[in-house]
Parts: structure tokens; sequence; C-alpha cells
């Protein structure tokens, strides 16, 4: 199934997305969760519910009368992958090399973003205060569904729901670092913080459950600004597998239903090629079975932000 939260004349639910249209849950199990949340949280019965009542109903609202949002708005946990392409690596050509098998020799790179980062189809992201140079990364977004505490990798897709498109929107320079003294692992944190503004990362159009994946190491990525191609990869090209990546981070914490693992970006990033986002830019980004997340920067800042101006003496 493909799941979409939406808002139709100022009121949200949530829904099935089909060919005919978009069929509301609600509507069928009124009983039932009352958002896409609860419904992950209420585990496979309540989905096999839903999936049973879709099949019989009858009607339906035109995609044309809904605004889909980020399927889950506000998830439990929000989580980035860094560096899960090998040509990601190398188009910064980064000091330290990677090993000839990554896969086997190194580990995922996990951290976790601020839920206000989250921003839906269509909205406009705004540009942060404390950075001149913002750039895009289409990503394939794992979504667990079961709860997973130190899962080996083997029984790790059986606790993945389904997935859905992020656009880890990415601020490359923090303008409170101007006139800053520097200090160990600055360049660390300033990478952080630039991870960590307000809609810089767009998820959806919808939640694809799992089954209609059945191999999500075979899917095509592609990120394009103003109609021309940035980014075009595959899945398989991932350094560590989703299958790694969900065991790995239900060992540094518990996953919960709900909880979206950004998993990692190609090669082609703004920084990179020398084209960074620019004010007004429409960013549209494209994975094969779940569809277009497309988004537009907003207007970059008259004042940054600089906290060290005039605080030295």
């Amino acid at each position: 199934m493909k799941l979409a939260t939406y808002r139709r004349d100022g009121i949200e639910s949530y829904g099935i997305v089909t060919d005919e249209g978009l069929r509301d849950i609600p509507s069928m199990f009124p009983q039932g969760p009352r958002d896409l949340l609860g419904l992950l949280q209420a585990g496979p019965d309540a989905l096999a519910t839903v999936a049973s009542l879709a099949a019989s109903a009858r009607s339906f609202l035109p995609l044309s009368e809904v605004r889909l949002l980020a399927p889950l708005p506000q998830p439990p946990k929000l989580l980035g992958l860094a560096v899960n392409y090998v040509e990601h690596h190398r188009e910064f050509q980064r000091d330290s090399g990677m090993p000839d098998d990554p896969r086997h020799t190194t580990t995922p790179r996990p951290f976790l973003m601020p839920t206000t980062a989250v921003a839906a189809p269509h909205d406009e992201i705004p540009w942060p205060t404390f950075s001149d140079e913002i750039d895009h990364e289409i990503e394939l977004a794992v979504v667990i569904g079961r709860t997973a505490k130190c899962v080996p990798p083997e029984a790790a897709r059986g606790h993945v729901f389904g997935y859905t498109i992020a656009n880890d929107i990415s601020a490359r320079r923090c303008t409170h670092s101007d006139g800053r003294l520097p200090r160990d692992k600055d360049a660390f944190f300033d990478w952080l913080h630039g991870k960590w503004a307000d809609a810089f990362c767009p998820l959806g159009p919808v939640l694809v459950t799992a089954d209609e994946i059945p191999d999500p190491h075979d899917l095509r990525l592609t990120l394009t600004v103003n109609g021309e191609v940035r980014q075009d990869d595959t899945t398989r090209n991932m350094i560590h597998t989703i299958d790694q990546i969900v065991s790995f981070c239900s060992h540094l914490m518990t996953l919960a239903p709900g909880d979206v693992i950004a998993t990692g970006t190609p090669s082609g990033v703004g920084k990179a090629t020398g084209k960074l986002l620019r004010a007004g830019d429409t960013v549209t980004c494209r994975i094969d079975r779940i569809g277009e997340l497309t988004n537009t920067l907003g207007a970059r800042p008259t004042d940054f932000y600089r906290p060290c101006e005039g605080t030295r003496h």
C-alpha cells in the first residue's frame, strides 16, 4: 500500500493512495488509529484490518482535492546517515581513504535530527540565517514498524514498515564560525549543525509498505534542480545495507514504530560540483516505486547570524 498523510479543507487525516484516488482510513475504520503514526504503533493487525476494508471501499477523494503532507510529520526519531555511498566519499576527496571493502570493515555513521526538520512535499524550505551555502541530498528513508533493540542484520528487515523519500538538505558552511577561535571538533559540529535547520528534511510524498518494495537495494534515485539532473544513482551502491543500518542503529538505541532513518546520499551534491542551491531553486527527488518529492528553497537572508562578532576584547 501507499499510505499518505494529507490535509483537506483545513483538516488533517490519512489514507491509502491508489490509481483511483485516496481512500480515507478514519472514514473506513472509525474505531481505528487517528493518524498514520498511530497505525504503525497499533501493529500488523490494524494494518491488516485497513487493507481488508480498503479492498471493498467504493468512495475515493480525488488527489487534486487534497494536499499531501509528510507521511510522518512528527516521527518519534529522525536519523540520518553520513557518507553511505563510496562515490559520495570520493567526490569530497576526504583525507582518509575509503577501504577496499567498507561494508565489512567500517560501520554506519548515524546522527539524530530534530523533528522540526521535517517538511512536506511542496513546502518552501526557509534559508536559515546561520549558513550561506545550502545543498541537496536525495536519500531513501526507512520507516520502522516494530520495536527494534539489538536485532541482528538477518532479522532487521522484519522491523521495517516501509519506505519514503527524504531530501537531507545541508548547510555546508556555518556563518557562526566567522571570527571564532578554533577548537578540536569544530568542523564536526559545524557539519552537524548544518543538518538541524527547520524544514531541512522534506519527506514524502507517500509511505510505501515494505511488501511493495521486495528489494530496496534495487531502486534508482534521481534528483533534479530546476529540471537539471544533479544526482542519479541506485541504492545497490550503498556501502551499508538497510539490514546493517537498522541493526547497527538498534544497538545504539531502541528503534520505535514510526522512527525514520535516511540512508545516505549518492554523489552529485552541489558542494562537490560547484552547484550549490540558490534562492528559488526547485528541487525534485524521484525514487522508483515511491514517487516524487518536490520543494523550493526560500529567499536568501539579508543578514546572517554571527554570534562571535564583537564578543572578543
